[in-house]
């Protein structure tokens, strides 16, 4: 039982947490929000004024493009990869799990550049591909440990019943496991979505057609091209940063059950 000073005490910390991650985001709104530098604009209009200027709504489209096919193909592939993983006995099956695992351990910046030349001869460069398909190969790795430690952890009575009633791996996975997966899928998804969104390095060095920025790219040519002001910059960062904030509230309830559930947990 909680007594009162440590239920107070807990309260206290938590609202100085809270107060630390919570000033930066009340001083970008105040500052997008404010009078601009110039002196021209105030209030939302600092908003239309950032997204006409730093053509935000081309960055924008492309973010999305690329996050929607990286979170559908890499949680589909994580889905069967963590399966298999999990409830199957195959030869090699924990050599082939530390090689996904070096996804996990080496950072994009130490393959950045070999990979680059890797795609430059198979002329993927500067196209949608050449943004995407390393996202996905690097969240198929994260997500592969995700969804095999779920599946691990996941009631062996009812996929032994299932096989008994003749079910096939297939239909086990999506009639039968997948359905009780859905707060570590949605998990999944949620950190796969802010990944990418904010992906900066692979962009940057993958693309150079205006078309294809992304919209954290978008924004550093915004800051270095179009305006030295900190008005329209802070009303550029909450454009960028606002499809995450809402696609994370849409999805929370379901994100918070799948951190509590332990889906990470042998």
């Amino acid at each position: 039982m909680i007594s009162r000073g440590e239920r107070v005490a807990n309260y206290v910390i938590l609202s100085v947490f809270a107060a630390f991650a919570l000033y930066p985001i009340v001083v970008i709104l105040s500052a997008a929000l404010g009078p601009a530098d110039s002196g021209g604009t105030a209030g939302l209009a600092n908003f239309a004024a950032a997204w006409e200027i730093g053509r935000f709504g081309s960055y924008l489209r492309t973010s999305l493009a690329v996050s929607v096919f990286v979170v559908v193909v890499s949680v589909v592939l994580s889905v069967m990869s963590g399966y298999a993983f999990g409830t199957m006995r195959f030869r090699g099956r924990s050599l082939l799990f530390y090689l996904f695992m070096l996804g996990i351990m080496m950072p994009s910046e130490a393959v950045a550049v070999p990979l680059y030349f890797d795609l430059r001869s198979l002329g993927l460069i500067d196209t949608f591909w050449s943004i995407s398909l390393p996202q996905v190969a690097l969240s198929v790795a994260f997500g592969t440990f995700w969804m095999r430690a779920y599946f691990l952890a996941s009631n062996r009575a009812i996929v032994e019943a299932a096989r008994i009633d003749g079910a096939s791996s297939w239909r086990i996975l999506w009639q039968v496991l997948l359905p009780a997966a859905r707060p570590a899928v949605v998990t999944l998804t949620v950190l796969v979505f802010m990944w990418t969104w904010n992906e900066f390095l692979i962009p940057l060095i993958m693309v150079t057609s205006e078309s294809l920025r992304t919209a954290p790219l978008g924004l550093a040519f915004f800051q270095g091209q179009y305006t030295s002001g900190f008005t329209l910059l802070a009303a550029g960062s909450v454009i960028v940063a606002t499809p995450v904030v809402i696609f994370y509230l849409f999805l929370q309830r379901h994100f918070v059950r799948g951190l509590l559930q332990g889906a990470v947990r042998e």
